[in-house]
């Protein structure tokens, strides 16, 4: 498969789009003023505790508060809370290598058994802001990188589920438990497969150095406050998606392609070559089709190559796809080939959950099939193509309706598009001129050029439908016109003009004009 990366900067955000195959699977949006990144990391004081929601609002700096349920409070949760509060006090020597990890706690207790109004602790942005929501919180530090993720106050080494050679998962178990610091648990990502332990002792390095910067942090800080940025979309997105299949990262920034130059040089300098600076007369995204993409995959209908198409609503609790077979196929074909025209629909709609992120619970109505081979083949395919999402999810086998649920991560609002266009006849009211107050307007103008311009001969071109009205009967508009103003008038039709547009030429045919 091959796969690329567009990245088009502009004044107030960077969109980042990604193509498999050279089709858009996903598109990335940064704005520049964004105040939340997922994964920034901050010193955060408890405002207020709410028993009945068994969570807390915090205050981390920001005008509006985060919110933090018991759930994502972490069974290390009170190591959490002491090294924050020892840092903060400046306890001599103190750090995380050589702190006792304290009891974790229970995993359905309260909130206001392990917290108090104005307690102060490490957090992590776990999802961006969702319509009137503040951002979502977690006490589960995790520092990534692009083989390995450090997890502080934890001392567990996790492999990859998608590393499947027993002998390769050894050996990072073993491998990872020899170079580990203390009180730092690992997680090995899929592309540290295959890597020697300089690979991933460097990582570890670097990760931990992170660490130190969050610790000077917490050390100076007066109050709630940012204590370690995510890095930028950009280099995060190349961070968790970066493998062999990429052939071509294009950027239209200088700054930005500069920036992935030298993270590139330290994760794959092997991968250099395929960084391009785009300097192209047309925009980065028009250049490579992108926009045309995004025309054809954002609206509420999506079509597929048989004909097939979805219909995509949407609402804050959830997502409902309907899968119609299209006007092309009949009800005798649609019984040998429900089956075809429904996995097709499947790769096209784990494409659309991709590409505009949507997340939640998703309710699919596929085309009725009675085959349960079928059905078992369809649910089977829908499995295999969510594999490469990397969003958690959850598929449930079709119902006896004919319905899927699908369960989808939501780490930030889904991405909308608005692809339509303003109409030029009725600039977007969607209402237009009357017909019969149009011929008026036409005939006041036929008057002003027969008696202010000497002209001999009047052409009038008009739309199809307006040409259809004037010529309308053996006496029509045309006729009276003769009748009333002596002069015949010859009238084309031009199927390029919007309803309600007409001009006049003269014998010449050069465009008479009013101005």
């Amino acid at each position: 498969m091959n796969k690329e990366l567009i990245i088009n900067s502009l004044t107030s955000e960077v969109e980042i789009a990604l193509v498999e195959n050279n089709k858009l699977v996903e598109i990335h949006k940064q704005k520049t003023s964004n105040s939340f990144n997922v994964g920034d990391i901050y010193l955060a004081k408890v405002n207020k505790l709410m028993p009945g929601l068994n969570a807390a609002f915090l205050d981390i700096g920001k005008r509006k508060d985060a919110f933090l349920h018991y759930t994502d409070l972490g069974p290390k949760l009170p190591s959490v809370i002491e090294y924050t509060k020892q840092i903060l006090n400046k306890t001599p020597g103190y750090n995380i290598h050589g702190m006792d990890l304290t009891k974790e706690i229970q995993k359905n207790g309260k909130i206001q058994d392990v917290m108090d109004k104005k307690t102060l602790l490490l957090v992590q942005i776990l999802k961006e802001p969702i319509s009137t929501k503040g951002p979502r919180l977690s006490c589960e530090i995790t520092i990534p990188g692009r083989y390995l993720v450090l997890t502080p106050f934890s001392n567990a080494v996790t492999i990859s589920k998608k590393i499947v050679n027993p002998d390769e998962r050894k050996r990072l178990q073993v491998l990872i438990e020899s170079i580990k610091p203390q009180n730092f648990g690992i997680i090995a990502r899929t592309a540290a497969e295959g890597h020697k332990v300089a690979d991933l002792h460097d990582e570890i390095t670097a990760l931990e150095l992170k660490w130190q910067t969050i610790q000077d942090n917490i050390d100076e800080a007066k109050g709630p406050r940012k204590v370690l940025s995510e890095a930028d979309k950009t280099t995060s997105i190349l961070r968790d998606f970066l493998t062999d299949d990429y052939h071509h990262i294009a950027v239209n920034d200088k700054e930005i392609y500069s920036n992935i130059k030298s993270f590139m040089s330290n994760i794959a300098p092997d991968k250099l070559k395929i960084v391009e600076h785009y300097t192209g007369k047309l925009p980065i995204f028009e250049h490579y089709g992108i926009n045309k993409q995004i025309k054809a995959s954002f609206g509420k209908t999506a079509t597929m190559n048989s004909g097939a198409y979805l219909v995509i609503e949407g609402t804050e609790a959830m997502h409902v796809i309907d899968v119609n077979s299209g006007p092309k196929m009949s009800k005798s074909e649609m019984n040998n080939t429900a089956l075809t025209v429904n996995i097709e629909a499947a790769d096209e709609i784990c494409r659309q959950l991709r590409l505009r992120d949507i997340g939640g619970l998703i309710v699919i109505d596929f085309i009725d099939m009675k085959n349960p081979d079928h059905k078992k083949a369809l649910n089977n395919r829908m499995i295999e193509l969510m594999e490469k999402d990397r969003a958690q999810h959850t598929i449930l086998p079709l119902s006896k309706f004919g319905l899927m649920q699908i369960t989808r991560e939501r780490v930030r609002q889904a991405l909308t598009i608005n692809t339509d266009e303003t109409c030029p006849t009725c600039n977007g009211s969607g209402k237009v001129q009357p017909t019969i107050l149009l011929t008026d307007e036409i005939e006041r103008d036929l008057i002003y050029l027969l008696t202010n311009k000497s002209i001999s001969k009047v052409n009038l071109s008009v739309h199809p439908y307006v040409y259809a009205y004037l010529m309308k009967g053996l006496v029509n508009i045309r006729v009276k016109w003769y009748f009333k103003h002596k002069k015949w008038v010859n009238i084309r039709q031009n199927s390029n003009f919007a309803l309600t547009e007409y001009r006049f030429y003269d014998v010449a045919e050069d465009e008479i004009r009013f101005t």
